[in-house]
């Protein structure tokens, strides 16, 4: 689970940019600031400080500050009619920016070491410093606007072309330009040279971690990368175009219980084994929501046994599933018989067991121990056994995924947990007593709170199921587990109300997980809100009771395209080993070549 943490944790490099005029005026600011402490360190002496402050910042907003504006426009203009993504006004008057502050810190370091060493380093400085930049807006434009490497190396050269253009342009005019001639065939050499050495090391450097996912994968990093931000950027769902490339079809299972009143269903209790990722509102990341709302009922989906290779590709992949679930319903036989809602616990294993018509609900938790998802395999297991064992036709597995850390573990084949299990499923009672079922629904989008706090569009949903006098709450919130303690604390607070017995319940989605902490259980924050919610559905689930009739079903879904189950593993190791590893290379091979690039430009001799 380490490897996925790390892969989530990298979404918090993906922040929400300033508004293009802020970015305009950070430039000029910092502009101005260049050329006062260039001023101010002397190396254009003037009659007295506040004179150089003032002359100076105005040099600097003329030679560094509207070219680096002017950049940014043609940067965007350029890159928008190469049909390259990503690259908005603001993105780029920001870049802009942030390349003008690394260009300032080093040219005030090389005007400092001038007056120290009392060698004009000015010249040398500035151009160091344009290297600099040029290599960085390259790689930028290569990496996340999905142009060639060709083309974003020749827009690149803007920014840095119009600052010593506008320079050249400015010591024509008001210093004595007699030497000039020599001084421009140098700095020509020595700035194509510079340019060239670093933007290799540039070239070598991607080439180098983009090779592992055309080998493995066979898709392009920068490919992954630029659709990726774009999908957080924009919300864009370009990148589910790459997953189809990577994936692969399947087939697995969708069970459901159906409650039926009087004038038509009711209620619909969905368990899926398809997993809502990957993030944001890619592939199946919002299914709970999308897939509830093709019902015209109250309709709760809950989290099958599946892992993140279950996930489907793309959001028209969910058609399928309601599809294979409309066709189930169809075929329902209904009877007004329940059973009591029984707990069963075998060393880390606990489960709720409710029997419903032909068939059977188990909710599973490890709570309070911390795990995460069930693979299929080992649902199909649960399955299996709970039918034979109990006799009956349909077992509705849920994995209620409530008792989250940052490293918990799937339960795979062979995992302890597995055992576990499959001892407490020995221990259900296979024939319990029947009765009358009634049944309440109440859901609430909980609008005081979102993402932040890790919930997701469907809030809550809270469905009472009554028995023999037995009230058994199903609280399901739409988020990507449950921050550990959580659960309990949950519980506790509802020991007042008119219920017997509870259990609280995540969807999965991954809709939450576009945040810094790239997961984002629900329980970091507002807790005591969050409980207030669940009290309320409860006690209007409560009031919505009224006989039903009960059904249950199992239906196979075929030829579902997802991740597949072993690219989703893939991709994962694939992107935390890239990461691991250009930790390394990318100082050793991008150092190096400012090392040479220094030397050349402050040694070369030309």
């Amino acid at each position: 689970m380490s490897s996925m943490s790390s892969v989530a944790g990298l979404s918090k490099y993906i922040k929400t940019l300033p508004k293009t005029k802020f970015s305009v005026m950070a430039i000029l600011l910092i502009s101005f600031l260049i050329g006062s402490s260039i001023y101010l360190i002397d190396y254009i002496p003037t009659s007295g400080i506040i004179q150089d402050f003032l002359y100076g910042g105005f040099y600097g907003v003329v030679v560094f500050g509207i070219t680096s504006i002017m950049g940014a426009v043609l940067n965007q203009q350029v890159i928008d009619a190469l049909h390259g993504i990503n690259l908005k006004i603001k993105h780029s008057m920001f870049l802009s920016g942030l390349s003008l502050t690394f260009l300032g810190i080093v040219m005030i370091l090389g005007c400092a070491l001038s007056w120290v060493v009392n060698i004009d380093l000015f010249l040398n400085s500035m151009l160091f410093g344009c290297v600099l930049i040029y290599g960085f807006n390259t790689l930028v434009f290569w990496a996340t606007s999905k142009v060639r490497f060709s083309l974003a190396a020749i827009t690149g050269l803007i920014q840095p072309l119009l600052i010593l253009a506008m320079y050249t342009l400015i010591t024509f005019l008001f210093v004595d330009t007699s030497f000039m001639g020599p001084v421009i065939l140098q700095v020509t050499i020595k700035a194509l040279v510079a340019a060239i050495i670093f933007v290799l090391a540039i070239y070598a450097f991607i080439t180098i971690i983009a090779s592992p996912f055309k080998k493995n994968l066979g898709i392009g990093v920068l490919d992954l990368l630029s659709l990726f931000i774009a999908h957080m950027n924009e919300g864009s769902n370009s990148l589910e175009g790459l997953f189809e490339t990577m994936g692969e079809a399947i087939d697995t299972a969708v069970t459901f219980v159906s409650f039926k009143a009087e004038d038509g269903i009711k209620a619909l209790f969905i368990s899926p084994s398809v997993h809502p990722g990957p993030l944001g509102d890619l592939g199946g990341s919002n299914m709970p929501t999308i897939l509830a709302g093709k019902f015209s009922h109250f309709t709760m989906v809950a989290h099958g046994p599946s892992t993140h290779d279950f996930n489907p590709i793309a959001v028209s992949e969910i058609d399928k599933i309601e599809s294979t679930v409309k066709k189930g319903l169809a075929k329902v036989e209904y009877s007004p018989y329940a059973s009591k809602f029984v707990r069963y616990t075998a060393d880390k294993a606990n489960i709720g067991v409710q029997f419903f018509n032909d068939g059977m609900v188990i909710l599973s938790t490890f709570a309070p121990e911390a795990v995460d998802d069930i693979e299929f395999g080992v649902g199909l297991t649960m399955m299996a056994q709970s039918r034979s064992k109990c006799n009956v036709e349909d077992s509705i597995i849920v994995d209620c995924h409530n008792s989250f850390e940052p490293e918990s573990g799937e339960v795979l084949p062979g995992n302890a947990e597995v055992f576990h299990l499959i001892e407490v499923i020995d221990k259900i009672e296979a024939d319990p007593e029947k009765s009358t079922v009634k049944v309440g629904c109440y859901e609430n989008s909980m609008p005081t709170l979102g993402k932040q706090e890790g919930l997701g569009e469907s809030g809550i949903k809270t469905m009472i199921v009554e028995v023999s006098g037995q009230r058994t709450a199903y609280v399901l919130f739409d988020s990507n587990n449950m921050e550990i303690g959580f659960r309990q604390e949950i519980i506790d607070a509802v020991q007042d109300l008119e219920i017997d017995e509870i259990e609280v319940m995540t969807t999965d989605t991954h809709t939450v997980n576009t945040l810094s902490r790239g997961y984002n259980p629900i329980g970091i924050a507002k807790r005591p809100e969050i409980i207030e919610y669940v009290r309320l559905s409860i006690v209007e689930a409560i009031e919505d009771l009224e006989k039903v009739e009960v059904g249950t079903g199992t239906e196979k879904i075929k030829n579902l395209k997802t991740f597949g189950p072993k690219n989703s593993t893939e991709l994962i190791s694939t992107i935390s080993s890239v990461v691991a590893v250009s930790k390394i290379i990318a100082p050793v091979l991008l150092i190096t070549a400012l090392f040479i690039v220094f030397v050349w430009i402050f040694f070369g001799g030309l």
